[in-house]
Parts: C-alpha cells; structure tokens; sequence
C-alpha cells in the first residue's frame, strides 16, 4: 500500500484496491457512502429540472419544432463528448470535486482556481433558479406568500445535505427514480396522443410542422431568421443540460468508483438521447410554437406538457404534473447544494481556500461547505420583491455561462491529460473507462461549448434589441472567470504544468485491481461472440 502527498495541506491519498480514501487530520474525512444505485440514479436524473420540463417552452415558442429539436440533438452530442472525456479523468482520480482539481493537475493550477470558484458560485447560484421556479410552481395552487415556500424547500434541502452523503444519496435516489418515470410517462403519453389516443382522438402527426412551422424565424428573416432561432435553442438546452457533470463531484464519495463511475458515464449516452432529445421532439409535435401559454403562461401554465394534456383534455394530470416539478425543482436545488459544497471542499484541498472548511462531521459531511453553500441560497427571497419569473430568469442565465466555461475547460483539461498518459507510457486499454473518438471528441466539444459561450448573448447587439441587464447576465461570467485566473496567477506565479510533470499517481486507482476483475467485462457485440461463450459455460 502506498501513501502518497496529496496536497501541500497535509492531506493525504491512499490507493487500494480500485479505492481511494482520504484523510483530513485534523478536520475528519468524507466517506463512501454512495452504492451503485446512487450513482447510476444521479447520472440518469439527479439534475434533470425545470430546464427540461419547463424552460424548453420558451425555445419552442422562439424557434420552432425542428430548430428545438435539432438544438437538443447538436447539444446532446457535445454534451456526450464533454462526458467521455471526463468519465475517463475521473474513472482514474476519483478525487473529491474532481472537476475542480482538473485545471490544476493538467493544465495550471490558476485554471483550477477558477474553475473551483466558477462552479462554487454557479451551483450556489442554480440553488436560487430551482428553488425560485420551485416556488412558482407552488403558486399554480396557492397565493400564499412565496417567502414561506422558499423558507420550507431551504430547510428540506439544507437538512438532506448536512445529516450523511448516504442520506443524501437515498433522497436523489428517490427523487431522480421519479423524475425517470415521468418523463418516460410523458414520452408514452406524447405518442399516443399524437398517434390520437387522447380522449378527443385528434391524431396530431407533424401538423404543427407544417402549420406554423418547422423553424420559426427569430430577430432577422429568411434563412438567416431561421439559423438565429436554431442557435437560440442551444442557449436554452444549456440550462436544461446544466449539472449533467454531477456524477463526477460524485466520485470522491462513491464506493468501488473504478466499476461504478464508468457504468455511470456509459448511462448518460441513453439520458441523453431519451430525455433531451425524444423529450424536445414530444413537445414539439404536441404544441403549436404559436401558442400564447409557452411565452405569456405563469409557473406551470407555461410548460408544453401540460398545455399539450389540457389541449387533449385529460383531467387531474395537470395538477400530478405540477407536484412532480415542485419535487423535480427541489431536487436539483438539492443537488446542487451538494455539488457546490464539494466543489469548496476540493478548493480547500488544493490550498486555493481557507483549511476550517475542510472540517467534516463523523458522518463525512463537509458541514462549513454546506453551510456557506446554503447560505447563498438566501438571495431566493428576492423572488418576494421582484417576482418568481424575472428572478428565475435572472439566475438561468448567469447558471448557464458558468456551466458553458466548465464544459469547454473540462474538454481542454482532457486534450493535456491524454498527451501527459501518451508521454508516461500508459496503455488506455488499461484504464477503467476509455473515452471513444479521442482526441478530436474533446476538441469538438470545446469548439462548439466556446462558440455557443461567445455568441450566447447575439440578441442584445442587433438593431432595437439592447439591454444592458441581459447582456450583464449574459456575459458576466466571462470577466469573472478572467479574474480569477489572472487574480490567482499573478498572486501564486503559477505556470502552466509541463506535460512531463503532469503527476499521473496522486488518487489514482489501482490500475492492476481494475485490469484484474474491477472493471465489468464488455458485452459481447457480435451474436456469434455471444452464442460461443454461452456455449463454452454449457460445456
């Protein structure tokens, strides 16, 4: 067994077993407390919230059936590569927070710092988005003052992060298992109202395709019209997309994470293709992009499944659905509340914040993370003064930038840490998840999440479109970013890690346990492969 340094902190790594433990004398340590069920929930719908449900009203309405759902698809792509390439990083250091400790181990340790502080304040940030959409969607049966709504779903939320990562996991593992089934219920239910089956058997088709529209034009007219209504759709899956990354701050937490953090990252392909992609194509062929509700509705008013259950008019389902995205909102300001936390846990552990804040609970609950995390939930309450709606919209588009510069770090992260594995001699078939398509999957990603991160704000600089609070919402987190890699540079002089000093040892698991039995055994892909092992156990 060896021990080596894991930080300059005094905090230690020990690699066993395909297993990595930590130790923080003397502030505690986290624990493994995720089974294979936790991750694999969390990975297939622990972040799937009101982007999905709801937010993807306001595409639909803006570009039209095919634009939504060619935006989903180019996205859903990007998003695949973005997680081969992480899935392969943190399969091999399932470190704590891991994403956060990426762009100091393979690219500069300033890149590390403003990607940790990046995603503290994202994730703090979309804590606000959910429990603020949250909260309007409670108002769909009640008009009791929001303030007490956001008091209660805080409190939830606070209490399932600061009691065990177990009880965490049980809570997301419940709430992602409800999520599944209702959004492969409405993906049955778009199909058999389309196909006529609802109670007023008008069978739909692709009507809504041809009357308004396949692609709406947006801002300009023509077939330039039509392209900036297909962009604008990839703006909005980036905030429905946000948090697909989770299963990797997961990873520090997860037990036998060089079998179950593959398995994850393989399951995402089909949460992608299922639920993003099938989902945007359900809602378009059940709503007219014309419909008033998707642009002027309120709370769940607005959201096309229900508009498209009302139009085929089914009774009390409106009211089911409208409780499963309250829980879905809440589960994603839960989930978020735990990522963040963990992300300021590893800046702790990288020295990049103060130490009292790697201080655990003997349950592994790094309770001043937590704390510090939930407390920047508070700026919810601004839902009292300024409304739900503009607030929610607020905080989506600062969520969105940040999840934009994450992404395309992590895929640049990548591009260093395959060239550092090339320059050691390590064999890739060895590993316990090998990205496909590299390296041209990373550096695609990164082309298309820093295109969409450029131009995400277009709207504001075309003729008679100026805000200046949407262009501030749209591109602050750009400056802000800056900041804190040059801040961090010019303070630590930190340089770019050489490729030949890129520490490939630190946390990482036992590659001999994983070629050895760790790793599950790929399934056969030919039949004739499968009909001779079936045949060699007969025998």
């Amino acid at each position: 067994m060896d021990v080596k340094e894991a930080t300059e902190k005094d905090i230690e790594a020990t690699v066993v077993q395909g297993q990595t433990t930590y130790v923080a004398d003397p502030y505690g340590e986290l624990q493994r407390g995720l089974k294979e069920r936790h991750v694999q929930f969390i990975a297939l719908g622990g972040t799937i919230g009101t982007g999905l449900f709801l937010g993807i009203g306001s595409a639909l309405a803006t570009s039209g059936p095919l634009s939504l759902f060619l935006g989903y698809l180019f996205t859903s792509v990007a998003i695949w590569a973005m997680m081969q390439s992480l899935g392969e990083m943190t399969s091999l250091f399932p470190l704590p927070g891991m994403i956060a400790q990426l762009g100091s181990r393979f690219v500069d340790p300033a890149l590390g710092f403003a990607i940790g502080w990046n995603q503290w304040y994202n994730c703090a940030i979309a804590i606000c988005a959910e429990t603020s959409a949250a909260v309007v969607l409670i108002q769909y049966w009640t008009d009791i003052n929001p303030a007490a709504w956001i008091t209660i779903i805080l409190a939830i939320v606070v209490f399932l992060n600061v009691i065990a990562v177990a009880i965490y996991g049980e809570a997301e593992f419940f709430f992602a298992g409800i999520k599944i089934i209702t959004i492969l219920g409405l993906l049955i239910l778009a199909f058999v109202i389309d196909l006529g089956g609802g109670p007023s058997h008008d069978r739909l088709g692709f009507r809504y395709w041809k009357h308004p529209g396949a692609m709406n034009t947006y801002i300009g007219t023509g077939s330039t019209g039509r392209f900036l209504g297909l962009f604008n759709t990839l703006i909005n899956a980036a905030f429905a997309f946000g948090g697909v990354e989770q299963v990797a701050v997961a990873a520090g937490e997860t037990k036998d994470p060089a079998r179950n953090i593959p398995k994850a990252i393989r399951r995402v392909f089909w949460r992608l293709l299922f639920f993003y992609v099938l989902g945007s194509l359900g809602v378009g062929v059940l709503v007219p992009s014309t419909n008033d509700h998707l642009l002027y509705g309120s709370g769940v008013a607005s959201s096309p499944w229900l508009i498209a259950i009302n139009n085929a008019g089914i009774p009390v389902l409106p009211h089911i659905l409208n409780a499963v995205l309250v829980t879905s909102a809440a589960s994603s300001a839960n989930a978020n509340l735990y990522t963040g936390s963990r992300y300021l846990y590893a800046l702790a552990q990288q020295g990049q914040a103060p130490r009292f804040l790697l201080t655990c609970t003997k349950r592994g609950v790094p309770i001043y993370c937590v704390g510090i995390t939930g407390v920047i939930g508070l700026l919810t309450y601004m839902t009292v003064s300024s409304g739900g709606a503009n607030v929610f919209h607020w905080f989506s588009s600062l969520v969105t930038i940040a999840y934009l510069l994450t992404w395309l770090s992590i895929c640049l992260a990548y591009t260093r840490f395959r060239k550092a594995l090339i320059h050691a001699g390590v064999d890739r078939a060895t590993l316990p998840f090998r990205a496909r398509g590299q390296p041209y999957t990373a550096w695609g990603g990164a082309g298309f999440f820093a295109v969409v991160l450029l131009f995400n704000g277009f709207p504001v600089f075309t003729h008679g479109n100026w805000n200046a609070r949407n262009f501030v919402s749209a591109y602050i987190g750009l400056p802000i970013f800056a900041l804190l890699y040059t801040g961090w540079k010019v303070v630590t002089k930190s340089k770019i890690v050489p490729i030949d000093e890129i520490d490939l040892v630190t946390g990482r698991v036992d590659l001999d346990h994983v070629v050895n039995g760790a790793q599950p055994r790929p399934r056969p892909k030919k039949l004739p492969d499968l009909l001779r092992r079936m045949a060699s156990k007969i025998g």
